[in-house]
């Protein structure tokens, strides 16, 4: 069960990833952490320290990275793996492709910093495809954990389970959206709040400020309900057709391209059930990435509360 605790910006979301694993390595040996030349940016040189047996620094090797994981699965090992989302994404595809998910191994895949979380590190690093990607795969698990306590229970979560586990997240913090020792089930989205007009769609960074503004969308007469699509793959098709049912409007607001991704899936879910529901897809629009701080990448894509509050009113006309 969850709790919604929306706040400001909590721990940062890499620190929780490195504890996390920490906790968990204590309690199974079988638990290792593999680093593409990133630990410094991702904190998982801290497990260097702490459990040197359970860490293996790979260099800038992706693929290999993937491989080495894939090995250790069959083995019996439980590989969490980390680097930049487009590296575990479009650099190392076939490897996750065929060495994990068409092997049947366990890899549990961190990729960082999608979207415009990746900041200046510019338009080569920013991930605006990734879901599309993964999700393509056969039996891959895709996930956009919102905050700490969603990405603390997924790596636990995964750890259980077999097979590829994108988790997709950002590094630094997120504002919070759950109260701690909330419990989530993948496969199944979360209604944060409910309303008759309209219904808001997010995941992930994203979720927080959907939930803004459909609160200022609410206090001016605009009934919005908000649910959080935390996993991508498996997706919830039978919330999506329950909840936009007598819905005026249906928009997603997502840290990815329209393509591909949650809007994608919800228009495939709206379009096979004939809901007849207008929808607004609002993130990526067939473009490329650029450098610029966080701030300025939201708004240059359209991903704030105020593009939300625009789309909804638009779309009600």
């Amino acid at each position: 069960m969850w709790k919604l605790a929306p706040g400001e910006t909590g721990k940062e979301l890499r620190a929780v990833f490195v504890e996390t694993l920490q906790e968990m390595m204590k309690e199974n040996k079988k638990v290792v952490a593999l680093e593409a030349d990133l630990g410094g940016a991702s904190g998982f040189t801290k497990i260097l320290k702490t459990n040197p047996e359970q860490f293996i620094q790979m260099g800038i090797a992706e693929a290999n990275m993937v491989g080495v994981a894939a090995g250790m699965s069959m083995r019996g090992y439980i590989p969490f793996i980390h680097t930049f989302a487009p590296f575990t994404t479009r650099r190392a595809l076939d490897q996750v492709f065929l060495e994990g998910a068409y092997a049947k191994n366990t890899i549990n895949i961190y990729g960082s910093d999608p979207g415009v979380c990746v900041a200046a590190n510019g338009g080569t690093h920013n991930t605006f495809e990734d879901i599309a990607i993964m999700r393509a795969i056969p039996e891959a698990l895709v996930v956009a954990p919102a905050d700490e306590v969603q990405l603390a229970w997924t790596i636990r979560e995964c750890a259980k389970l077999t097979g590829v586990h994108y988790i997709r997240a950002n590094r630094k913090g997120n504002p919070t959206m759950y109260e701690a020792g909330s419990t989530f089930e993948f496969g199944k989205g979360n209604v944060l709040c409910e309303g008759s007009d309209v219904l808001l769609v997010s995941m992930g960074e994203m979720l927080s400020i959907a939930y803004k503004a459909a609160k200022k969308l609410s206090a001016e007469g605009i009934s919005v309900e908000v649910i959080d699509m935390f996993t991508l793959k498996p997706f919830d098709a039978e919330l999506i057709r329950k909840e936009a049912a007598g819905k005026k409007l249906v928009v997603t607001f997502e840290n990815h391209s329209v393509i591909g991704g949650l809007g994608s899936s919800v228009a495939e879910v709206l379009a096979e059930a004939g809901a007849g529901v207008p929808l607004k897809r609002i993130g990526a629009k067939d473009v490329f990435g650029q450098v610029g701080s966080y701030g300025y990448l939201c708004k240059e894509f359209g991903l704030t509360e105020e593009n939300i509050i625009e789309t909804v009113k638009d779309g009600l006309k």
